[in-house]
């Protein structure tokens, strides 16, 4: 079946899948009118205005966000500290050391004098949790309690102040450690089913390979979807990720699977975008650290810039008519 939209046709046969990262439990519904809207915004921006009614009632697709944010919050987490697991504590103080560099480099750039006090206090703490000498004196439950000092002192930033929804660094420490859950291949469920897998399990469930789909991935999405399309036998089209980790070394990269990292074999295009001023993007050029599928097809990065500080949100990205006009044109072809 075709749908035909202000003159031109749209496959209905095709797959849009919404891939969100780290936070807080999320409403399903909620988030896709959320997603879908932005999307549109940008499509508009794009010069598909034909498009924006088609994508926000979901009729240029058959739209689904994949909401997997209530698996972190099934049960109490058997943690030293507000859900901060020991076993996570190495990647998250890594996460963190990443995220202070970064912000503290944008502050000098621009000579925010302020901003440049306040990123370089919050590493000193940061870096005090990480002292050898303090794990083993105090223990990880004073190691939990310095980073969170580190990170309530990043939230005066600001942009952060202005955009976070959290206010303190005990609430957003367990938040920042689900990056950490997810690697970890650990918390197996009564059928033995780790973490990861059930969220892949999520993502993917609902899905039909004979149809063509397009997947848009953000933040911690971007490894699980990663990992998910690694085991998904259909054609993808095109696959965006935005605001991405994946390349961050150590505390990332090698540690996906399956290793060595190389693009899923079904991905026909994939683009990858990044803010300047996105935190959590410490290695954006993630063609260099992505080996090509069968096909050659290797991730192409570009940067869009958002004013801000805070812009690693998806519906930030999703706004920009770079990252929604190739999702239109692939949409438009199908």
């Amino acid at each position: 079946m075709r749908l035909i939209i202000g003159g031109g046709a749209l496959a209905g046969k095709a797959q849009l899948l919404f891939v969100h990262g780290i936070g807080s439990v999320r409403t399903t519904d909620v988030e896709l009118r959320e997603w879908s809207t932005s999307l549109a915004n940008g499509a508009r921006a794009a010069g598909h205005a034909d498009l924006v009614s088609a994508l926000t009632r979901s009729w240029a697709a058959d739209t689904r966000f994949a909401n997997y944010s209530e698996l972190f919050y099934e049960k109490d987490a058997q943690g030293v500290a507000d859900g901060v697991a020991k076993e996570d504590l190495p990647l998250l103080l890594g996460l963190l050391e990443e995220m202070t560099r970064e912000l503290e480099r944008q502050a000098g750039s621009v000579n925010d004098q302020r901003s440049v006090e306040i990123t370089a206090k919050a590493r000193a703490e940061i870096q005090a949790a990480i002292d050898p000498d303090v794990v083993q004196a105090q223990g990880p439950l004073e190691v939990v309690r310095r980073a969170a000092n580190g990170v309530t002192t990043l939230l005066q930033l600001p942009g952060l102040r202005r955009a976070s929804q959290w206010t303190s660094g005990v609430q957003l420490l367990p938040v920042l450690s689900q990056v950490g859950r997810y690697l970890s291949r650990k918390e197996p469920d009564d059928a033995g089913l780790s973490l990861d897998a059930r969220i892949r399990e999520c993502v993917l469930s609902g899905l039909d390979p004979s149809r063509p789909l397009i997947v848009i991935s953000h933040s911690l999405g971007t490894v699980v979807a990663y990992e998910a399309l690694h085991a998904y036998s259909g054609p993808v089209p095109l696959w965006i990720t935005l605001g991405s980790p994946l390349a961050m070394g150590a505390l990332v990269l090698q540690r996906l699977a399956p290793q060595p990292p190389h693009t899923p074999a079904g991905v026909e295009r994939w683009l990858n975008f990044w803010d300047r001023d996105d935190i959590v993007v410490a290695r954006p050029r993630l063609e260099r650290w992505m080996a090509p599928n069968a096909s050659g097809v290797v991730p192409v990065t570009e940067r869009t810039d958002t004013r801000g500080l805070w812009t690693h949100t998806a519906t930030k990205y999703l706004a920009h008519k770079e990252v929604a006009g190739p999702v239109a044109e692939t949409l438009k072809s199908l």
